[in-house]
Formats: C-alpha cells, structure tokens, sequence
C-alpha cells in the first residue's frame, strides 16, 4: 500500500481544490465537447471529482485506498451525478475501462511516482494512451526531481493545513532504488506514519518525455504550477500536459 490510512481524515486540507486548480483544468476541457470524459488515476477521496461531475463532466475515479475511496463515495449527494469510483489499480484499468473514451486523463497529487518499475511504468503510459480518446490529454502533476537529482536524501516542502503538516522525505536504499516516508503531524505535536519505506520510481522531465514519446504522444507542456508559471530546474513541483 502506498497510503496509510492516517491520511484520509486530513486528504482533503492537505491536497484542497483550489480556484487555481479549477482554472487550469477549465481551461485544459475547453475545446472538449460536453460532457467532457475525465479518469482520475488516484483519485484519493475524491474531492475534486466531485466537483468536476458537479460541472456536468462524467468522471471516473480509481483509487486503491480503502479509507480514501469510502470517503470518495460518503461525498456523493445524488445518484443523477455522472460519477463513479472504482477501487482498482491503474495496473487493471484497461481491463474493466472503455478504450479511446476519455478526454482527460489525470494523475494527481504526486501517486504517478509509486509506479516505481520501470515496465509498469511503461505499461501505464502505454495504457493511458489506449484510454485516452483522440485529441485526449494525460495530466501529471509530481515533485520535480530534476532539482535534486544526484542527492542521496531530500525532504519535499511541507504540506501543511490549519490541523495538520505533512512531512515527506526521499531517500536512496543500499540497492540504490529511491524509498518515500511521510508523516503527519498534528495539532498536538502528534505524529503519524502516512508512507513507509515505499519504492518511487523519480520521474524527470526528460524521462516523461521519452516514456510519452514511446507509445505515441506527440505534445508536451511542462509548468511550475496550476498558475501556469514557468517550469524551471528550481521549480518544487513539475505539471505536465501530455497530448
């Protein structure tokens, strides 16, 4: 498991639905035609499918978490949403999912990085590229390890809420793989294992670019943030658009 169930009480302040993230994905859906067709790999507790589908998209949301995917389903108000979750890996997706269907395609919240083999990473860019209907998109958002590519242990910026701070540290094991460890502390001073000891796999832009280039995306736009700000060696976090 790469979420402990620690996280779900607080998912939602730590990884919020913020008007700069709206914005972006307004605008990636644009030229899409209504109802635009989103999957949400690692959807969590599925806060802002919930208000895609709200928007009238049709969404579908994977997540592997028990805790994260209950909360994704507590949310749903009416059954008249075009809005589901599924608690299934992106390794069973084109198993059990429509092929050429979906508009957009996102990984959020850094979860694309877990996929740490590298044939499994391959068979999932290979499998969003089925999935994706033609003109699709496949949004990634992760930490950018270009910046501190080469160092042996780096802590990730804090996450923090009103309640909570999320600490993430990335280290290298003695086979040389790079293992994530998360905690949460909370208010009290408190603190809870969110990761442990979990093999990543550390996507660069330069091998985002290969894997996309391999099963046949032609577009890359790499950026700093969901404000659309330059993506620099300096940048904390890396978003790509994929098309």
């Amino acid at each position: 498991m790469e979420l402990y169930e620690n996280i779900a009480e607080y998912y939602d302040e730590l990884y919020p639905t913020s008007d700069e993230l709206k914005k972006f994905y307004a605008e990636e859906a644009k030229n899409f035609v209504s109802p635009v067709k989103y999957l949400s790999i690692g959807a969590g507790t599925g806060t802002f499918e919930h208000y895609l589908a709200k928007g009238e998209a049709d969404v579908t949301g994977l997540e592997t978490v028990t805790s994260l995917i209950e909360s994704a389903n507590r949310k749903r108000r009416t059954q008249l949403m075009s809005l589901r979750f599924f608690q299934m890996s992106s390794l069973e997706m084109c198993r059990f999912l429509g092929k050429a269907f979906y508009d957009i395609i996102l990984i959020p919240n850094n979860r694309i990085i877990f996929t740490h083999d590298l044939t499994l990473m391959s068979k999932l860019f290979y499998d969003c590229k089925q999935l994706l209907a033609k003109g699709g998109k496949l949004i990634l958002t992760l930490p950018n390890f270009d910046k501190f590519n080469g160092e042996p242990s780096v802590k990730l910026p804090v996450r923090e809420s009103i309640r909570v701070r999320l600490f993430t540290k990335i280290t290298t094991n003695a086979e040389g793989k790079k293992i994530m460890h998360q905690e949460i502390e909370t208010g009290n001073g408190k603190r809870l294992v969110v990761t442990e000891d979990a093999p990543i796999l550390p996507l660069t832009k330069n091998k985002i670019e290969q894997y996309a280039k391999e099963v046949g995306f032609t577009k890359l736009s790499f950026y700093g943030g969901f404000d659309r700000s330059e993506f620099t060696q300096k940048s904390d976090e890396l978003l790509v658009v994929i098309s």
